[in-house]
């Protein structure tokens, strides 16, 4: 079980990088609409075709943390936060207050990482 204060902390913590992210994702897609995408030459287009580009992988990234996020404080809610998806043990405490919206304890992650290392060996 999470002390209630480590809980408070991270909660907070959750939210606050939720809203960073959020502003983050209206900064973005406002620049990306101010580049005219629909004129110039062919290296103005290119240019563009890369603004484009990064703006769609950022903010997949974007939205992706975001979606850990939620999952985090919905875990919260549920009671399950603080235990490992892998190991069903407890994950530090530490790790919890550096990477609030982390599934795995540090074995788990390794045990994860193991186990797509392996996977990705194997499909190659």
């Amino acid at each position: 079980m999470v002390a209630t204060k480590t809980l408070q902390t991270c909660k907070q913590k959750l939210l606050v990088f939720k809203t960073d992210l959020l502003n983050q994702l209206h900064n973005i897609k406002n620049d990306f609409n101010l580049v005219d995408k629909s004129r110039g030459d062919e290296s103005d287009l290119a240019v563009a075709h890369q603004e484009e580009h990064n703006f769609l992988v950022t903010q997949g990234r974007m939205k992706s943390q975001l979606l850990e996020i939620e999952y985090a404080l919905s875990r919260m809610e549920q009671g399950t936060y603080g235990f490992c998806e892998e190991t069903d043990e407890p994950i530090e405490t530490e790790r919890l207050l550096a990477i609030p919206w982390t599934r795995y304890s540090i074995e788990g992650a390794e045990l994860r990482e193991a186990i797509t290392k392996k996977s990705a060996y194997k499909n190659a």
